[in-house]
C-alpha cells in the first residue's frame, strides 16, 4: 500500500545539533539527519531559522567570512541532500547589498527557491533589523552557476506532484497579516515555518495556539521547527519546539529543552484538506493574492508504505477523559438549550417521550430532565409513555419503569399488542415476523405519542441517533418522526459515553443504578418476539454490523470526504486486532449501500440540535438526492484488496 495515493505526504521537522557560526559543521549535521530520514519516506525535511549559521550570530552576520562559509555549506548541502526536499534557514546577500534572512528550498542537487523573511522583530530581546532587511516586495531572479537558478521572493509555491507548499519564517507567524494566509489562499496546502523562538514562561502555549490557529484559518497543514538549546544563551534560551497541525488539529509536537537533536515526523492528509476547503465557502470566496511563482521541486511525494499517524477507532469520542467530561457537558447543554427553545416556540411546557428502556430513549429522557431544570419546570411536565408490544422484553420494560421511578416522573403504560393485531388483521396480513409486522409496531407507537401530545398540548421528543439516521435504521414516518429530536446529531458511540457520564456526574444513586442497567442492555429495536428465555432475540449489531465501525465510516466519509478505499485502509489501522479485513469490507459495503438508499428518510427529518461537526440535517450540513446511485461505490469496495 502506498498511502500517498490516498492523499498523504510525510514531513519531518528537525531541531539539529548546532555549532554557532560554523556553517560547514552545521551542514554536515543536517546531512546526517537527511540520511537518517531516507529510510522514513520523508518528502519534506524542515530545519530551523538560520540553521546553517545559527540564529544568534549577531554582528557576525556582517562577516564576509561567515557568508562565504554559509554559501559553501549550502552548496555542500545541495549536493548531499538526498531524495527529500530540504528547507533550511540561511542568510542570503543580494547583489545590491541587502542581507536577507531566508529559507533555502533544496531539491535535486540544487537550490530551487529562496524565501526571505518579511516580519523583522525589533522589540524586546530582538534586533533583527540591525542585520537583515525585510523580504517584503523582494522579487529577484538568481542564476548561480553552482547553486542553480532560483527566485528570491516570498510569493512562491513549491509543487510536489499535485500538492503545493509554501514557507514563512518565525515572526511572520506572529504578524497581524501572516504571509501564510496569503500562501494558503494562493493554493498552498501545507505551510512550513522555520523559526528561532526563544522560551519564556507560557510562550510555548501561545506558540502552539498560533500554529493551531494558522492551520485552521488557512485550512492547511502547518509544520513548525524552532532552534534548540545550543543557540547562544547570552540572554535567551531556545527550546527546539517542533509542532505539526492540520486544520486546527494538533498532530504532534516535540519535547523542549533537549540537547539531543529532536525530530518530529508527521503525515499530512492533503486530500482531507482539499475536501475541507471545498466545503468552506468563506475560504473559497476569499480574494486571492497576486500571482505566485510556482516551482516544481519533485515529480511526486515519496511513497509511504505505513502511516506514522495514528487513527482512533472512535473519532466522535475524545480519548482524553478530562476533555470528554467537558465535551459531554457541552453536548448536553446544546441539547437542553435546543429543546428549551423549542418549548418556547411551541408555547408548551409538556414533553411527551416514548421510553423503550434502551440507550437512545434513555439519553433523550435525561435531556428532558435537564431541560425542565433549565426552564424551571416541575418533573410532572414530562409525559413518559412506554408501549410494550410483541417484541418487548421484561428487562427493558423494567428499565423504563426504573428510570421514571428514580427520576420521580409518572410513567404511562400503553400496551400495543391488540392494536397491532387489529391493524394487521385489517390489512389481511398473517405474517408475524416480517417487515410489515415490525413497522406496524413502530408506527403504532408514533401515532400514540403524537395523539397523546395533542391531548396534553405537548411536543413529541425524538430519540433516534445520528448513526441510525445514516443507516436508515428507523421506520419511515414512525420513530423517524418527532416534533424535535434531541439526539439527531449524536452518534451511537457517543450515546453510551454520555449516559455513563451522566450516571457518574449528575444522577442520584437510584437513577445511576438504572442507567448502568441500560448500558448493559444489547442494542435492539425489540420488534421480534423474545427468545424462549424471555431475552432480546433481535440484536441490531448482529444484523447491520458494529456501530463503532459504522461511526468510523460515517465520520471519515462526511467529515473528511474520504472514499471507500481510504476509509477501508484507515479502518484497518484503527481496528487492528479487532476486525478482519473481510469483516471491515463487508460492513463498509453495507454502510454505503444503506447510506445511499435510505437518503429519502433523511430528506424529511424533523429538526434537532447540531452538536458536533457531523450532521445529516437536510436543512444544514447534508443535502443529497434521494435517487443518487451507489453501484460504482459498491463495485469499488468489492475490488478492495
Amino acid at each position: 500500500m502506498d498511502y500517498t495515493e490516498l492523499g498523504f505526504i510525510r514531513v519531518a521537522a528537525v531541531a539539529p545539533e548546532l555549532s554557532i557560526a560554523e556553517p560547514a559543521t552545521n551542514a554536515e549535521k543536517i546531512v546526517e539527519h537527511l540520511t537518517a530520514l531516507e529510510g522514513r519516506a520523508v518528502t519534506i525535511a524542515l530545519f530551523p531559522e538560520l540553521a546553517l549559521t545559527g540564529y544568534s550570530c549577531e554582528d557576525l552576520f556582517f562577516s564576509e567570512q561567515l557568508h562565504a562559509a554559509a554559501r559553501s555549506a549550502l552548496l555542500m548541502l545541495a549536493r548531499s541532500a538526498g531524495e527529500a526536499v530540504c528547507v533550511v534557514g540561511t542568510p542570503y546577500l543580494l547583489e545590491d547589498g541587502r542581507l536577507l534572512n531566508c529559507a533555502a528550498v533544496i531539491a535535486d542537487g540544487r537550490v530551487r527557491a529562496m524565501i526571505p523573511k518579511i516580519a523583522q522583530p525589533n522589540y524586546g530581546e530582538f534586533y533583527e533589523r540591525r542585520w537583515f532587511v525585510s523580504g517584503a516586495g523582494v522579487d529577484v531572479s538568481v542564476d548561480d552557476p553552482e547553486l542553480g537558478s532560483f527566485q528570491v521572493a516570498t510569493n512562491q509555491l513549491m509543487r510536489i506532484g499535485n500538492m503545493r507548499f509554501a514557507v514563512e519564517i518565525c515572526e511572520d507567524l506572529w504578524a497581524p497579516e501572516p504571509p501564510g494566509i496569503r500562501h494558503s489562499l494562493a493554493g498552498a496546502e501545507l505551510v512550513v515555518n522555520l523559526s528561532a523562538s526563544n522560551e519564556l514562561v507560557a510562550k510555548a502555549d501561545y506558540r502552539r495556539d498560533l500554529v493551531h490557529m494558522a492551520s485552521a484559518r488557512g485550512i492547511c497543514g502547518y509544520v513548525y521547527a524552532s532552534s534548540g538549546p545550543l543557540e547562544s544563551t547570552k540572554d535567551l534560551v531556545f527550546g527546539g519546539h517542533l509542532i505539526a497541525c492540520e486544520n486546527g488539529q494538533l498532530l504532534g509536537e516535540s519535547p523542549r529543552y533537549a540537547f539531543e537533536p529532536q525530530t518530529l515526523i508527521t503525515d499530512i492528509d492533503i486530500a482531507k484538506l482539499r475536501h475541507d476547503r471545498m466545503q468552506n465557502t468563506t475560504f473559497t470566496n476569499a480574494p486571492r493574492p497576486a500571482p505566485y511563482h510556482v516551482v516544481d521541486v519533485l515529480q511526486r511525494p515519496r511513497p509511504i508504505a505505513a502511516l506514522e499517524r495514528v487513527y482512533t477507532a472512535h473519532p466522535f469520542v475524545p480519548d482524553d477523559e478530562a476533555q470528554f467530561e467537558a465535551r459531554a457537558a457541552e453536548i448536553l447543554d446544546i441539547q437542553t438549550t435546543g429543546l428549551a427553545r423549542r418549548c418556547l416556540a411551541a408555547n408548551t411546557e409538556t414533553l411527551v417521550i416514548g421510553l423503550s428502556g434502551g440507550l437512545d430513549s434513555t439519553l433523550a429522557f435525561l435531556v428532558c430532565l435537564d431541560t425542565l431544570d433549565k426552564i424551571g419546570r416541575p418533573r410532572q411536565s414530562i409525559q413518559a409513555i412506554t408501549m410494550p408490544g410483541p417484541g418487548t422484553t421484561e428487562h427493558t420494560l423494567e428499565s423504563a419503569r426504573g428510570l421514571c421511578a428514580a427520576a420521580k416522573v409518572a410513567l404511562k403504560e400503553i400496551p400495543i399488542h391488540e392494536a397491532v393485531a387489529q391493524h394487521l388483521d385489517a390489512l389481511e396480513h398473517t405474517g408475524r415476523d416480517d417487515l410489515v409486522f415490525e413497522n406496524t409496531q413502530a408506527r403504532e407507537r408514533t401515532q400514540i405519542l403524537f395523539d397523546y401530545a395533542n391531548k396534553v398540548s405537548g411536543i413529541v421528543v425524538g430519540t433516534g441517533d445520528l448513526s441510525e439516521l445514516a443507516l436508515g435504521w428507523c421506520t419511515y414516518n414512525a420513530d423517524h418522526m418527532a416534533s424535535y429530536n434531541v439526539n439527531a446529531s449524536v452518534p451511537k458511540t457517543m450515546m453510551a459515553y454520555l449516559v455513563r457520564w451522566y450516571a457518574k456526574h449528575r444522577a442520584g444513586e437510584a437513577l445511576a443504578g438504572v442507567l448502568q442497567r441500560v448500558l448493559q442492555t444489547p442494542i435492539s429495536p425489540e420488534l421480534i418476539a423474545p427468545d424462549t428465555a424471555g431475552s432480546i432475540s433481535q440484536e441490531t449489531e448482529a444484523i447491520i454490523g458494529p456501530y463503532e465501525l459504522h461511526d468510523f465510516f460515517l465520520f471519515h466519509f462526511l467529515r473528511n470526504g474520504a472514499g471507500p478505499a481510504k476509509i477501508f485502509h484507515l479502518a484497518r489501522l484503527a481496528f487492528t486486532g479487532s476486525y478482519a479485513d473481510d469483516e471491515i469490507k463487508r460492513w463498509l459495503r453495507l454502510f454505503f449501500q444503506r447510506f445511499f438508499t435510505q437518503q429519502f428518510k433523511r430528506t424529511t427529518l424533523p429538526p434537532g440540535p447540531k452538536v458536533g461537526s457531523v450532521s445529516l440535517s437536510p436543512r444544514g450540513d447534508w443535502r443529497m438526492p434521494d435517487e443518487a446511485g451507489v453501484q460504482r461505490l459498491l463495485a469499488d469496495i468489492d475490488d478492495l484488496g
